[in-house]
Parts: structure tokens; sequence; C-alpha cells
């Protein structure tokens, strides 16, 4: 006699856009530990799906660099970003790179925004 605790029960994979963040250290476009292990997860959440594309947004605060030092920042964050995902394992896709420097990294009253230092992805999955 079977029990329904004895049937393992596998649901489909979910195969929906996937958005993470991946942040950064102050004029850093290296890839942190905690960044790295965010775009394994992403990329194995990813391999049972048909990966359609992928958006990979660099952004950088106001801080330091000026803007075109800025967008130079935000433009190798979204760099560092991609080589991360294709060396985690994620199925091959056409990639997007956008990168913004600090475009609204300042608040109406001149406050930074510190938690721009990051890059942002769109994974964009369908079931296969």
């Amino acid at each position: 006699m079977e029990t329904a605790r004895g049937k393992i029960v596998k649901a489909a994979p979910r195969c929906a856009d996937q958005t993470v963040q991946i942040y950064f250290e102050s004029f850093s476009a290296d890839v942190t530990k905690e960044g790295r292990a965010v775009i394994a997860a992403a990329a194995q959440q990813a391999k049972p799906c048909r990966v359609t594309g992928v958006d990979v947004l660099g952004l950088a605060d106001s801080i330091g660099g000026g803007a075109d030092g800025n967008l130079e920042l935000s433009k190798r964050r979204a760099e560092a970003v991609t080589a991360a995902l294709a060396a985690a394992g994620l199925p091959g896709a056409e990639f997007k790179i956008t990168a913004v420097g600090d475009a609204g990294s300042t608040t109406a009253d001149g406050r930074s925004r510190p938690l721009r230092r990051r890059a942002d992805i769109v994974l964009h999955l369908a079931s296969n």
C-alpha cells in the first residue's frame, strides 16, 4: 500500500522571466563571492528552460569618477556579469548589454544612491 508520503512529486520547471541584481564594491567591477553565488543560482534555475535572451544593465553611483568614468565603470560591471553568467553555465542566449553610468544616481536633493553600484540581469525564459 503506497501512501501520499511515499510518492515523490516533481513539479514542472517554472520558466518565467527572472530578474536578479548583482552588487559591487565602490569603484569596482569585480563580481564578489556573493554575486557569483547569485549568478550560479540563476543559471541553475534557468537550465531546464529555453533562454530566449539575457538583458544586463550596468549602473554606477555618482561618487567619484565623473560622468565618463562612471559610464565606463558601469560598462565593465555589465561585461563582468555577462562573463560570470557564461562561466556559471547559463544555457546559450543572446545577450543585450547596456550601461547607463551614473545617470539617475542622485536624488532631487543631491544625495547619492549607493545601491546603484550594481548590474541588473533579466533572464528571459520559456518552456522547452
